[in-house]
């Protein structure tokens, strides 16, 4: 039996779930369902199978914050970094020359890194039947049987085929509400789950008679692959060539040899609020409430308070969501008005639809507590282990007050410990480096002063993360 190789991918920076989703920090890296993150609910769901360790392709923006969640749940990953997003095909695509060179043309189990699967064994029973049908060389695809007419996914047109599999007749666009109600009583639709069963083979292959020119281009791309660090990186100028596309797209409407399995395991793609508000547990009053809420009056909301109270008072299938920097109000059902939304955030230049308050790096996180003319501070937590990189500033000097555990500083030619409640003034110049050294978090408020105090006014001069 060949081995099976998991290949999540995880290089989507959707915006659908605005203002937490993000796109510096998408959905597949929040914690939506439970204490874990839905790329680690995607990785745990794998604890029923026989695998190869799993392949995540994220993009570079994202590479750190991967590598945490990954190392968080202790597992072992290889990942894989896109140059700039050109859809999924061309990822796969990167994955399956990878996976050609690590084994011996392993079955991939493809998965996007942001969907939620209720029940996980049924999941792996469907795995283990796919497998069979990829190792002969099918393209498999999975179902999912529609529990209404959803306007909102693709669809999937199949008729019996042998046994439990279908044969695929045609993959349909996201249709209008008569139309999903014609597909709902046909019985011959299911919606499309994005997950997708195959041998690297098989997928090289079918994008070589469909796509020659993805082809071409990502095979150049891995000719100057290089490794850094723990991540796999590609020749960017041939990974921009690359025309972008979908592997619905660019094989699976195209090819002859597809295959689709039934999945009935409690799928959902969360791709809304009011998708999210299905998935989510309940109270009695139909009321998901995460977060410090107090709600009165209330029926069928979806309400998550992230730093602060949120009351509310005789809402009705409405979703509320506050963040430290924004707060989203609207109904359940006007959920096709949040493209719009977030275009006009976009046209406005407006940081929060690409950034949280909290920005993560991979010594720890920073959270703007405040900002003026002239100066900004931040709350800087840096993990233990984590260091700043050696550098200095042209525009700003800062002054570092710790109020937990103890740093280590550079300054100059100087190196020494503040513990909590020290503090130290760098000046504008001056080389400077932050360092925890101990086994708690540290942190530590930082203000800057000058005239220009954007992200860029930085000059690194070493760095353990591989950003010179």
């Amino acid at each position: 039996m060949s081995p099976l190789l998991p290949v999540i991918l995880a290089g989507g920076s959707g915006t659908r779930l605005w203002p937490l989703s993000r796109k510096h920090y998408a959905k597949q890296y929040l914690q939506l369902d439970g204490k874990h993150t839905m790329l680690q609910n995607t990785l745990s769901r794998l604890q029923g199978l026989s695998h190869l360790p799993p392949m995540l392709i994220c993009n570079e923006d994202s590479r750190f914050l991967a590598a945490e969640q990954v190392r968080q749940l202790g597992v072992s990953a290889s990942i894989l970094l896109e140059p700039a997003g050109r859809n999924t095909a061309p990822a796969l695509a990167m994955g399956a020359l990878e996976a050609q060179a690590m084994a011996d043309d392993p079955v991939l189990l493809v998965m996007p890194a942001d969907h939620k699967i209720h029940d996980n064994e049924a999941f792996s029973r469907a795995v283990e039947m796919g497998r069979a049908l990829a190792e002969g060389g099918e393209l498999v695809t999975f179902g999912i049987l529609p529990a209404h007419a959803e306007t909102g996914y693709g669809y999937i047109h199949a008729t019996a085929h042998k046994g439990a599999a279908l044969k695929v007749k045609a993959f349909v666009e996201k249709p209008d509400a008569p139309t999903a109600a014609e597909y709902l009583v046909s019985g011959d639709y299911y919606w499309n789950s994005g997950v997708f069963m195959l041998r690297a083979s098989s997928y090289l292959s079918a994008l070589r008679q469909h796509r020659p020119d993805i082809l071409h281009a990502c095979e150049t791309a891995y000719q100057g692959r290089m490794a850094d660090l723990d991540f796999l990186r590609f020749a960017k100028d041939a990974f921009l060539a690359c025309p972008a596309d979908s592997i619905d797209y660019a094989v699976m409407e195209r090819a002859s040899n597809i295959t689709m399995l039934p999945l009935d395991a409690g799928w959902s793609d969360i791709g809304s609020w009011a998708a999210l508000w299905a998935a989510s547990a309940k109270d009695s009053t139909e009321n998901c409430e995460i977060g410090d809420v107090v709600s009165l009056e209330g029926r069928g909301n979806y309400i998550n308070a992230q730093s602060r109270l949120v009351a509310a008072v005789g809402c009705e299938d409405m979703v509320i969501v506050e963040t430290k920097d924004a707060v989203f109000v609207a109904p359940k059902s006007g959920m096709a008005h949040m493209e719009a939304l977030v275009a006009r955030l976009k046209a406005a230049n407006r940081p929060e639809i690409a950034f949280h308050r909290d920005v993560y790096r991979p010594w720890g996180s920073y959270d703007k507590v405040d900002e003026g003319a002239r100066y900004l501070v931040k709350r800087i937590t840096v993990k233990p282990g984590g260091k700043l990189s050696v550098q200095k500033h042209f525009h700003r000097a800062e002054h570092w007050v710790v109020v937990r555990g103890t740093a280590k500083v550079t300054k100059g030619d100087e190196v020494f410990e503040l513990s909590e409640n020290q503090s130290i003034y760098l000046p504008l110049g001056v080389v400077h480096a932050l360092e925890n050294t101990g086994e708690t978090p540290l942190e530590l408020i930082e203000v800057q002063t000058g005239d220009y105090l954007a992200e860029d006014d930085i000059e690194r001069l070493e760095d353990r993360y591989g950003r010179t």
